[in-house]
């Protein structure tokens, strides 16, 4: 028999829609998901060109000190624009996609997908013309910089920000252009000399105060781009330090002590943290009170700091042993900044070592970095600091410790963002000083983040650390082999790592936690197979192509993160290749996938992330194991899964083509995801389960949901959760 279409349309309306879609109309509609494919690959191979270009442009301005030419910045300029306008057709696409209907030949809405059809190919043609442009013979030419000096009238600008220890001259150089109008990503990506030339320009015709607050060492003005003030041109630079040799080194013609707060200050400030209830709820805490104020020295941070952290000791000997803490550190550390002895007493009462231990290892990020709470969480699980919980307890019982580190202004939320925390200067130096000096036989930390290292510390200084992190520096290779049997921790992040030699992590037996992203890393050496002890392994937006063998080796691994490792998504791709690399290990695994082969990989599996994999249509496919499909049918590789978030996944269709029992699970998050019709629970486990047990979804798409009976529906709708 022939192949037969047969379409059924109910109701006038339906078909009226469909007529209304001319020719013209119905290519763009016809096509678009293709064109929407097409468009992310050309889109992908756009932004590998621009970072070549970029790097051509870097190498030019750094070592050879030239100038990037006009041409190649404007291309810059409109790859950055076009980039911007792809990504929101990509965030839009899911909606569009859920509107088609006969098999993508029309749509509910005719108008709104031809628009965005048609949106999609002028992108993809744009994309087209932009990566045809992109073979430049040069990219940068001679450069000038005009130091001489200026006259003419000037006008204010600009006023403080704070300044870091770490790489000050490009960070002054961001924060000054922000405020003056060079504040583009481009622009940021310039050589330092590049920008000073820019910045230069702008400020030698204007009349200016510049603050700099909290520097630690001579800021190179030149170097930034400053002109030096001076009677003639009016303008002005004020900066706060805490070492009156800097005053020297920065030629200040005037500098002022700021002086301690007055008692009566001190004492408010004090009083307002700890509160009037707990003054109140004994006779003698108030003198006692009082006596805490003064030995925190007059010092805003430590009354703060000190009086969150006795805002709930409610008898007079809990005030009594905080007076004798805080007289006895005076003798304990002769010599110390004044301030890091009180503040220990913050340390010193958090509520246990657990959540001590998750303070002091927030000091290994760079200074004034900002962390995702759950980036934190995972690496605290991995550490092994939280209770031996699995799961959303784990992560509910990390939120719980974050939440006495902010009470206790260890920690600060970031304004404007929920889910984002920030540990200020003084505190982590305090945290430093705490791993390094006092406990040093129980933390012992190395730490040179963001300090701009083009080499990894020689090898002897690793002997007996037990935290060391290097992130966010310029580290291209490491060839040394360190010794290090203690180390548990190591943090070599946002570098610029193309080779680790392969006996790198031969003594490394006892590490934790291993952070590799953010680096042009294409393999990882065989020797990775040492960390035995390894249970958090990072690799995401890296540039691997494979997962070695000797993954194999890594029985503890509990957290895997191949995010945005889009080079080895295409080659597991187009080599067929499989993550059975993994068959006995623990993992949270979240990578650009179309689908997971080897299920059986994965019995250990306690955690299942999936996001923003926009080629995958199904989880698991056990249609692609030939032979042995039939048992792989019957295996169940969520057996042990507690967590499950799949979020972005534009084309998935499937988790599993059967029914199965997820014993173990808490809690399944489903977030756009417009195609998945069908999710493979088996009713009777929702009956059986007593583990707390949620589905989290769009209402829209809960509704929208196939089930075998209405028997099935009903079990499970008491356990839906609308995210809307």
């Amino acid at each position: 028999m022939g192949n037969i279409f047969s379409v059924s349309i109910s109701g006038d309306a339906t078909f009226s829609r469909c007529l209304d879609c001319t020719a013209a109309k119905t290519a763009y509609i016809r096509e678009l998901k293709d064109s929407l494919g097409d468009l992310q690959t050309e889109y992908r191979k756009l932004i590998e060109a621009r970072n070549d270009v970029t790097k051509r442009v870097m190498i030019a301005e750094e070592q050879h000190e030239m100038k990037r030419l006009d041409q190649v910045q404007g291309w810059l300029s409109r790859v950055e624009a076009v980039g911007t306008e792809v990504e929101e057709i990509i965030k839009d696409s899911s909606q569009e996609i859920d509107r088609l209907c006969l098999g993508g030949y029309c749509s509910r809405n005719c108008k709104s997908s031809y628009k965005f059809g048609k949106r999609v190919a002028e992108k993809l043609r744009a994309v087209a013309t932009l990566k045809s442009e992109r073979d430049f013979k040069d990219v940068a030419g001679g450069l000038e910089m005009p130091w001489r000096e200026a006259s003419g009238n000037y006008r204010a600008t600009w006023r403080r920000r704070v300044v870091s220890k770490d790489h000050q001259i490009e960070k002054i150089q961001e924060e000054i252009g922000e405020k003056i109008g060079l504040s583009s990503e481009s622009w940021k990506t310039k050589s330092l000399l590049y920008k000073a030339q820019d910045l230069f320009k702008i400020l030698s015709k204007k009349k200016f105060v510049l603050v700099l607050d909290d520097i630690w060492e001579r800021v190179d003005l030149t170097k930034v781009g400053i002109l030096h003030p001076d009677p003639n041109n009016g303008s002005k630079i004020v900066f706060t330090t805490r070492f009156v040799e800097v005053c020297g080194h920065m030629e200040a013609h005037k500098h002022f002590r700021v002086e301690f707060l007055e008692n009566e200050q001190a004492w408010k400030l004090f009083k307002s943290k700890v509160g009037e209830d707990t003054l109140n709820n004994h006779p003698g805490i108030l003198e006692l009170a009082k006596i805490v104020a003064k030995e925190c020295g007059a010092l805003p941070l430590a009354l703060i700091t000190i009086g969150r952290a006795m805002a709930f000791k409610k008898t007079p000997e809990e005030w009594r042993y905080a007076i004798q803490v805080l007289k006895r550190s005076d003798s304990e550390f002769p010599g110390m900044n004044e301030v890091y002895p009180r503040l220990k007493f913050t340390y010193d009462s958090l509520p246990n070592d657990k959540v001590r231990s998750c303070f002091l290892y927030c000091s290994l990020l760079s200074e004034d970095f900002i962390v995702r709470k759950g980036n934190l969480i995972d690496c605290w699980i991995g550490e092994g600091f939280l209770d031996e919980y699995e799961g959303i307890e784990a992560r509910n019982q990390g939120y719980h410790f974050i939440g006495i580190l902010l009470n206790a202004c260890l920690l600060e939320e970031v304004s404007g963002v929920d889910d984002r925390v920030k540990m200020h200067d003084v505190i982590r130096d305090m945290a430093l000083w705490i791993a390094c000096k006092v406990e040093k036989e129980k933390e012992n930390f190395l730490v040179h983040a963001g300090a701009r290292l083009k080499e990894a510390p020689k090898a002897d200084q690793w002997t007996g650390v037990r935290r060391i992190s290097l992130m966010k520096n310029q580290i291209k290779n490491l060839s040394e082999v360190p010794t290090c049997p203690r180390l548990l921790t190591l943090f070599l992040n946002s570098n610029s790592l193309e080779m680790i030699t392969n006996d790198f992590f031969q003594s490394m037996s006892s590490l934790k936690l291993l952070d590799l992203s953010v680096n042009p890393l294409t393999d990882l050496p065989s020797g990775i197979s040492k960390l035995v002890s390894l249970q958090h392994l990072d690799l995401s937006s890296t540039q691997l192509e494979e997962l070695p063998k000797e993954l194999k080796a890594l029985v503890n691994l509990k957290c895997l993160n191949l995010d945005y490792t889009l080079d080895l998504a295409e080659h597991m791709q187009a080599r067929k290749a499989t993550v059975n690399n993994l068959e006995e290990v623990k993992i949270d695994i979240i990578c650009k996938v179309q689908e997971i082969r080897e299920p059986h990989g994965f019995r250990n599996l306690r955690s299942l992330y999936v996001s923003d994999c926009f080629a995958m249509e199904e989880i698991i496919d056990i249609s692609k194991f030939g032979e042995v499909q039939q048992i792989m049918g019957n295996l169940n590789p969520f057996v042990k899964v507690n967590e499950c978030s799949l979020r972005i996944l534009p084309k998935l269709k499937s988790i599993h083509r059967n029914a199965l029992s997820f014993p173990l699970l808490q809690q399944m998050k489903i977030s756009e995801c417009p195609l998945l019709k069908k999710i493979p629970l088996d009713s009777s486990r929702a009956i059986t389960n007593k583990h707390e047990f949620v589905i989290r979804g769009d209402k829209h798409w809960w509704e929208g949901l196939e089930w075998e009976d209405e028997a099935t529906q009903n079990v499970f709708l008491p356990f839906f959760r609308t995210d809307n």
